[in-house]
C-alpha cells in the first residue's frame, strides 16, 4: 500500500489526568506531522473524581467497566469538536486513560502478570463519531516482552535523528520520560521519574491549587536539600533502564509518607518536590545517558516546559555545555507534542508499519501497536 497523508485525530489523557487532549493532525509519508489544531477538553467533574478514585485504588470492578465507557464518550465528544470546526479526519488515534500500568516480570504459575490498562473504549469512540478509531497501543509491545513504555521515542527519533547532534528531548507530565537521539548512536529512552505528579498534589494539598502556575510558589520557597537528598535515595532512580513507571508506584500512599519528613513551610514544600524533578531528571542524564553519548541539547515538552522555577532549576543540575530548549524551537507544540506523536504511532499502525522501539521499551522484537476498530 502506498502512503498518502492522512489527517488524524489524536486524543490522550496523561498521568496528570487534568483534561483530554485532542488535536487534529495532518501525518505526511515522511514521518512528519503537522498539528492544525489542538484543544483540551476538560473531562466532567464527576467523571474526574471517579478517576482519581481508580488511581486511589478506591474502585470496585463496575467502576472500571462503567468508566471505560465512559471516558470513551468524553473522548468522542472531545472529537467532536474538531470534527464539527474542520470535518471528519480519515480516522482517529486514541492513547486512552492509564489507569494501571505493571511493566515488572513477574509471573503466576509461569504466566506472566506483566501489563497495562487503558480506558477510554474506542468502539464507544468510533460509533459516536463514525470514524475508524485506533487505540490499545502499549499491549503489543508489552506481548513482545517490553514495558510498553516510553512509546513517543519512535517519534522522536523519526524527527530529530536527522539533525545531526544528539539530544535528550525530555517529556515532564505527570511523569518524567527522555529519548536520547543521535546521530551516531541507536535512539534509547526511558522514564525518568516523577514529572508534575508530587508538584501537583502538593499544589493541592496545601494551597488548594490544582498545580503551581509558571512555578511561582515554588520560586518564593527555599529548597530543603536535607528532603531532597532523602527523595532521591528512592530505588527506581537507580533501577538500570528500559524501566518504565507511573502513578501506581508514585502514588498517594508514597507522597504522604514522603511528606512525613517534610519541611514545615508549604512553600518550601513544593520548592524542594519541583527540584525533586530537575535533579532526578539531571541525575538519570548522569547515570545512564552521559556514559554512552554526549549530549549537545536538552529539548523540554510537556507541562513541565510552562514551570519557569523547574526549567530554571534543570538549569542549575545540567552541565552548562547542554543548550537547554523547548521543542517550540522545532514548531512542535509544548501542549500537544504527545498528540503528534500518537497521530504519527496510528499513521503507523493504519499501514502496518512498526512502531515500537525495542531500544526504549526492552521489547524482543519490532511490533505493530494499536487495535482498529471499524
Amino acid at each position: 500500500m502506498e502512503l498518502e497523508p492522512k489527517r488524524v485525530i489524536a486524543l490522550m489523557s496523561g498521568t496528570s489526568c487534568d483534561s483530554i487532549d485532542a488535536g487534529l493532525c495532518e501525518v505526511f509519508p515522511n514521518m512528519s506531522v503537522k498539528l492544525i489544531k489542538g484543544i483540551n477538553y476538560s473531562y466532567p467533574d464527576h467523571i474526574k473524581s471517579k478517576i482519581f478514585q481508580i488511581f486511589h485504588g478506591e474502585t470496585t470492578v463496575k467502576d472500571i467497566c462503567q468508566m471505560n465507557f465512559a471516558i470513551g464518550e468524553c473522548f468522542a465528544n472531545a472529537c467532536k469538536v474538531l470534527i464539527e470546526e474542520f470535518g471528519k479526519p480519515d480516522f482517529i488515534s486514541s492513547h486512552g486513560q492509564t489507569i494501571y500500568h505493571y511493566p515488572f516480570d513477574e509471573s503466576l504459575d509461569n504466566i506472566s502478570l506483566k501489563s497495562t490498562l487503558q480506558i477510554g473504549e474506542s468502539s464507544v469512540i468510533s460509533q459516536k463519531t463514525g470514524c475508524m478509531t485506533i487505540s490499545n497501543f502499549r499491549e503489543a509491545d508489552i506481548a513482545a516482552g517490553g514495558q510498553g513504555a516510553p512509546l513517543v521515542c519512535f517519534a522522536d527519533e523519526k524527527w530529530w535523528k536527522h539533525k545531526g547532534k544528539n539530544f535528550a528531548i525530555q517529556n515532564i507530565g505527570g511523569i518524567s520520560n527522555v529519548t536520547v537521539v543521535s546521530k551516531d548512536f541507536d535512539t534509547f529512552g526511558f522514564d525518568t521519574g516523577l514529572g508534575n505528579i508530587m508538584i501537583d498534589y502538593c499544589t493541592q494539598k496545601y494551597f488548594s491549587l490544582p498545580y503551581d502556575k509558571d512555578g511561582e510558589i515554588a520560586h518564593s520557597g527555599v529548597v530543603s536539600e536535607t528532603w531532597l537528598n532523602c527523595l532521591m535515595q528512592d530505588e527506581y532512580y537507580f533501577l538500570e533502564p528500559p524501566k518504565s513507571t507511573g502513578r501506581e508506584y508514585f502514588s498517594s500512599e508514597y507522597i504522604e509518607n514522603a511528606l512525613k519528613y517534610a519541611p514545615q513551610e508549604p512553600k518550601d514544600i513544593i520548592a524542594t518536590v519541583t527540584a525533586l524533578t530537575a535533579k532526578s531528571i539531571a541525575t538519570a542524564y548522569e547515570r545512564f545517558i552521559y556514559p554512552n553519548v554526549g549530549i549537545h541539547e536538552a529539548i523540554i515538552c510537556g507541562g513541565g516546559a510552562y514551570n519557569k522555577t523547574l526549567m530554571n532549576m534543570l538549569r542549575t543540575y545540567l552541565p552548562d555545555y547542554i543548550d537547554l530548549t523547548t521543542c517550540e524551537k522545532y514548531n512542535i507544540s509544548i501542549n500537544f507534542k504527545e498528540i503528534m506523536a500518537f497521530a504519527l504511532l496510528g499513521y503507523c499502525t493504519y499501514y502496518g508499519i512498526p512502531n515500537n522501539l525495542p531500544s526504549c521499551t526492552g521489547a524482543k522484537k519490532r511490533v505493530v501497536m494499536g487495535k482498529i476498530i471499524y
